[in-house]
């Protein structure tokens, strides 16, 4: 049984966990359309400000994820160096104890353009304490307040804010009618 003390304890895990799910929606929901032009990259590092970028045609978007499991985001640290990406952006995913994904915040620009500019937004402190208790500013995030993220409840709709309109079309479908399980696993699967 999963309880709230395992969210703290293990949130890089949970982070991690996010991430995948969120990919792995995202890339079904968009196979479901018809739509397979779409890249994923994902940073080995968060020194940019960004975990993660997708692309379609000419929109590229270096997206910050945050995870919470609270309702909407209180004021959310926003790594300073996603102003210089072309099309920053932040989706803040609220998640349930077993890490349901839903609904989301978005904190960015329309398709091609850049993240609103943040220096005008205080610093946060940072979580951890020095040794003399202190907490230092993060001087390269800045404390975007949550009254700047917009609620987005669906997959497809958080996926038409990071790349715009998009076809409506269906998935590939097979006409099994002529075709044995075994004809299709090769059409499908190739030679092997």
């Amino acid at each position: 049984m999963v309880n709230i003390d395992m969210h703290s304890h293990h949130s890089t895990l949970r982070e991690r966990i996010v991430e995948h799910v969120f990919v792995g929606e995202a890339l079904r929901t968009l196979w479901r359309r018809g739509i397979t032009d779409v890249e994923i990259l994902r940073s080995e590092f968060d020194a940019h400000g960004y975990d993660l970028v997708m692309g379609r045609g000419q929109i590229v978007r270096h997206i910050q994820f945050k995870t919470g499991i609270r309702g909407k985001p209180s004021p959310v640290s926003v790594a300073r160096a996603l102003v210089e990406k072309p099309s920053g952006c932040v989706i803040w995913i609220s998640v349930t104890l077993d890490l349901d994904l839903g609904p989301f915040w978005w904190f960015g620009g329309a398709p091609g353009t850049p993240l609103p500019e943040l220096s005008s937004f205080a610093s946060p402190k940072r979580s951890g304490r020095r040794e003399t208790g202190d907490r230092p500013l993060r001087t390269n995030h800045s404390k975007v307040p949550s009254k700047l993220f917009r609620r987005i409840d669906t997959m497809d709709e958080i996926l038409e804010t990071l790349f715009g309109s998009l076809p409506a079309g269906t998935a590939p479908i097979l006409d099994t009618a002529d075709s044995t399980d075994d004809t299709l696993d090769s059409e499908l699967c190739g030679p092997l």
